[in-house]
């Protein structure tokens, strides 16, 4: 029976586990190199674009200005201040900044400010508040501006014929430079002429041939001399005078 057993026994037979070999990977000993052709009609077509590019912001940058406007200048002209301006060659309009010309002007002793406005590529707006000249002063034989400054410029000015105190010199330059334009070219001479009433009296010597007398504090009524010269006319015709503006406000016939 165990004889029979062990025949009756198969063998079973063992597994091998196959490994996969990897196949080797085979380099070959010369590589395919890729040529690149260089293409010149791109190129030619990208320094072309460039080259258009400079020019047409070359030729932007270089336009003129074609217009120059001037307002509210009456001391200087409008080519001085052109000229002030380096802009009589009207060049372009990106040749300064407005800051700048406003500076360059604004140098000028006749000129007290200056706004600049660039309105487009070819037109430019220049805006002048003068530095009006009030007097003569001939005690410094210097001009006198509303701002203080002076030149030895001599100028159609009213003559300031002597010496004002200190005290209050700077408050006269101030009541000068509120006197309206046209009633300032009316007047011919300055004079200080204070009396024991009052240290701050002048009197002015007009071009008709009139004087009046004021003070600082009541300076600002010979801006309506014109209205009171022609009642001044109408009631005593084409007299010369003295008219009283520091004490209430009449008028005295010179024989």
């Amino acid at each position: 029976m165990k004889n029979n057993r062990k025949k009756n026994k198969k063998k079973i037979p063992n597994k091998k586990i196959q490994k996969k070999i990897p196949k080797k990977i085979v380099q070959h000993k010369y590589e395919k190199v890729k040529v690149r052709k260089i293409r010149y009609g791109r190129i030619l077509v990208f320094l072309l674009i460039i080259f258009l590019l400079f020019y047409l912001i070359s030729t932007f940058v270089k336009f003129p200005i074609k217009n120059i406007f001037i307002y509210n200048n009456q001391i200087l002209s409008d080519q001085e201040i052109i000229e002030l301006a380096s802009l009589e060659n009207y060049p372009s309009i990106f040749y300064k900044t407005s800051f700048s010309i406003e500076k360059m002007l604004e140098k000028n002793i006749y000129i007290k400010d200056a706004k600049v406005k660039k309105r487009s590529l070819s037109e430019i707006a220049i805006y002048i508040e003068e530095n009006n000249p009030l007097f003569y002063d001939t005690t410094l034989s210097k001009t006198i501006f509303e701002n203080k400054e002076t030149t030895t410029d001599i100028l159609k000015v009213p003559v300031l014929i002597n010496y004002v105190p200190d005290t209050i010199y700077d408050d006269f330059i101030k009541k000068m430079s509120e006197i309206d334009t046209e009633i300032l070219n009316r007047i011919s001479e300055i004079k200080y002429d204070p009396n024991t009433v009052d240290t701050e009296r002048f009197l002015l010597t007009m071009s008709d041939g009139n004087y009046v007398y004021l003070t600082l504090e009541e300076f600002d009524k010979i801006n309506s001399y014109v209205d009171i010269y022609l009642d001044i006319i109408g009631k005593y015709g084409n007299k010369i005078g003295i008219l009283y503006l520091d004490s209430g406000e009449y008028f005295k016939i010179l024989e």
